[in-house]
């Protein structure tokens, strides 16, 4: 089923919209969720969750690109569901790990408190990922955005670890240093 159907099943608010989703992107969304999350239980329960999101959003919102508001709407929920988890033990896991990687070239967002500076920093980030090579702006979406360990995005790519490594340890040099060009401070 097209994506524009589906949508259009939202706003007949047919329960239908819900299990077409679900048979489209369960796969995609449940390996965000588990890549997050590294369990069954609470993947299922942040998918049950995102459809429950997706169904509240739709109306009003018309996504126009289904499988991307989905997935978003799956990484929240899953980084979300990970933050409690976690609050009181910090240290391990895909998550953590990438996020202190980030952590040296981007501002934390906890001083990054106003919308505006937000707002600025995602369009240099955009700005950032379309200067770089189609390989290496998936590589680093991989392991940024999907939360990939760097094992399974040099397996992904065919070459070997300790390349995919020092690409992504360049591309976050980079970032650092547009970040500071565009005077966004750590």
């Amino acid at each position: 089923m097209l994506d524009e159907q589906i949508i259009e099943l939202y706003w007949a608010r047919s329960e239908d919209a819900i299990s077409c989703t679900e048979q489209k992107y369960g796969s995609y969304c449940r390996t965000i969720a588990w890549n997050i999350l590294y369990s069954e239980e609470d993947t299922v329960e942040c998918l049950n969750d995102t459809w429950l999101r997706a169904w509240q959003a739709i109306p009003p919102t018309r996504p126009q690109i289904l499988k991307a508001f989905l997935g978003k709407i799956t990484r929240n929920l899953a980084l979300n569901m990970y933050e409690k988890q976690h609050a009181l033990r910090r240290g391990s896991g895909e998550v953590t790990v990438c996020l202190d990687e980030l952590g040296e070239s981007v501002p934390s967002f906890e001083r990054t408190d106003a919308v505006v500076e937000n707002m600025v920093l995602t369009e240099t980030i955009n700005r950032f990922l379309k200067e770089l090579s189609e390989e290496d702006r998936r590589f680093f979406v991989q392991r940024y955005y999907y939360l990939l360990p760097v094992k399974e995005v040099a397996s992904l790519a065919g070459m070997g670890e300790s390349r995919v490594k020092m690409r992504l340890s360049r591309m976050r040099e980079k970032l650092k240093n547009m970040l500071e060009k565009e005077e966004i401070f750590l």
